[in-house]
């Protein structure tokens, strides 16, 4: 049919929105290819000994040419001072390392409760020309780190890199949504998940160690991201504004009917406008919800507690645990090569890393079980969650569910990132049983609890919910559950 052509401009445009996507998956596997040699620039800027550093790494140095180094003129006798030394450069050398993978998170949480606000605001296409401001800033500040403070430069570039993300995370797929036709937007909205994974292995592909992961470049590797955004901005003012916003934010229709008519190539946009208009007059007539009512309104409140527990299933799972640190998770498994074995990956190892330090052929096994793992998520707990959080709700509590959904998923993914490396040393081969068992409360949780969606309506899916309910729950919270977009006086 005629309305749902792809136009060049339609491609294009979604090809610009889509390379925020791919910066939020960059930043998040930038950091693990070339772990080992920025923690070795962190201890020489932190003036820790060569033998002390050799102590605390975990692999062998090849060539101490490519490092850095401070004489070390000490007794090489080790004494419980020198070993309580070693202890105390160990502890913050993890501490600060887990900090720059986890500030990322930081930021993610502060601007998830920004990104629709801004573009409300200003517009999806200026929105995301304000964004651009803080990856390029982030980037620069972690592609200058090695000549300053790298620590504190790297942390705090990821941190502004992050709240970049925050407001990614909610821009593309809101923009992504509006301009694609109805028929097209279920395969469009993909796209963004799509672009983050293309991100994530981009990044570990360029972080190899004969590219841009080694002593000399890895600071341009952090750093690189500065050029996408440029690109990106300069996209954008090529970019028709959201047809959507332009007519229901801002009432505008002539220019909602221009932007329409680039994006559908000229044909006649009159069912676009009378769909728009319907959501319009729909979104009109309910009263928008604050996060606080999710919680105290019974009609909202199993459905909120429902889409949280997804989203923090999602996190806690451990997939970015590993998407952050599985060069040292497959070093720690016998690969001889783990930033290969990294590059696609980004999962849990369930049983057989407990095999791994017994059993040589095991390591690979290992790597074959978490490939199969990162294949299972892509389709189910990645993408899934962010759907469903929407088809629970109508048009006004939405917003507010979205933003405490996205908040709780970047709040469980800043714990992961921070503790990961101690409960590691903690259980040691055995970490991912602990993953498995929360993986495996959560299955039955989803089987108990989380109704189907889909083709069914708001109404279907309140009963969904009524059913799952207990036998105690009241009469009138049942009517109420009648729509999840109800307000109910309290």
């Amino acid at each position: 049919m005629t309305e749902d052509k792809i136009t060049g401009t339609l491609v294009f445009t979604v090809f610009t929105a889509a390379l925020g996507s791919f910066q939020f998956g960059y930043d998040i596997g930038v950091i693990n290819a070339p772990q080992e040699v920025i923690i070795s620039h962190y201890e020489y800027v932190l003036g820790i000994p060569l033998n002390d550093r050799k102590a605390i790494n975990n692999y062998t140095i090849n060539s101490t040419k490519e490092l850095p180094t401070v004489p070390y003129l000490g007794d090489s006798i080790p004494t419980p001072l020198v070993e309580e030394e070693t202890t105390a450069s160990t502890s913050l050398v993890t501490m600060l390392w887990s900090l720059s993978v986890s500030s990322f998170a930081v930021g993610g949480m502060i601007a998830s409760f920004f990104g629709g606000w801004l573009g409300d605001r200003l517009g999806r296409i200026k929105a995301m020309l304000v964004a651009n401001i803080l990856s390029l800033v982030g980037a620069l500040l972690m592609g200058f780190s090695k000549l300053g403070p790298s620590h504190i430069l790297i942390i705090s570039g990821r941190s502004i890199s992050g709240l970049y993300c925050g407001l990614i995370s909610g821009l593309v797929p809101m923009y992504l949504g509006e301009i694609a036709p109805t028929t097209l937007r279920g395969a469009l909205g993909t796209l963004h998940q799509l672009a983050i994974v293309t991100g994530i292995l981009i990044s570990q592909i360029v972080g190899l160690n004969f590219i841009l992961g080694n002593h000399e470049r890895w600071h341009i590797l952090l750093g690189l991201s500065a050029v996408r955004a440029i690109i990106q901005s300069l996209l954008l003012f090529f970019c028709p504004e959201s047809p959507r916003y332009l007519y229901i934010k801002l009432d505008e229709e002539v220019k909602a009917k221009k932007s329409l008519k680039r994006l559908r190539g000229g044909i006649d946009v009159t069912k676009d406008i009378n769909e728009m208009r319907k959501e319009k007059e729909e979104a009109s007539s309910e009263q928008k919800v604050s996060i606080i009512q999710l919680f105290t309104n019974s009609s909202y409140r199993q459905p909120i507690l429902v889409a949280l527990m997804l989203h923090v299933a999602q996190q806690f799972s451990g997939i970015n645990g590993i998407f952050y640190y599985s060069t040292s998770i497959f070093q720690t498994a016998g690969i001889s090569q783990p930033v290969y074995a990294t590059i696609g990956v980004g999962a849990i190892n369930m049983v057989f890393t407990a095999l791994s330090d017994k059993l040589a052929w095991m390591s690979y096994v290992s790597m074959v079980a978490i490939f199969l793992f990162v294949s299972f998520f892509e389709i189910g707990p990645g993408p899934i969650p962010w759907f469903m959080v929407a088809e629970f709700f109508s048009q006004g509590p939405r917003p507010a569910a979205l933003a405490i959904a996205a908040f709780s998923n970047w709040t469980c993914n800043f714990i992961v990132a921070l503790c990961f490396q101690y409960i590691a040393k903690f259980c040691g081969p055995y970490v991912f049983f602990l993953f498995a068992g929360v993986v495996l409360a959560f299955t039955l949780f989803t089987f108990f609890k989380v109704p189907e969606t889909k083709g069914k309506s708001f109404e279907e899916i309140a009963a969904e919910f009524r059913k799952k309910s207990s036998s105690a729950q009241a009469p009138k919270a049942a009517v109420e559950m009648e729509f999840l977009g109800a307000t109910e006086t309290v």
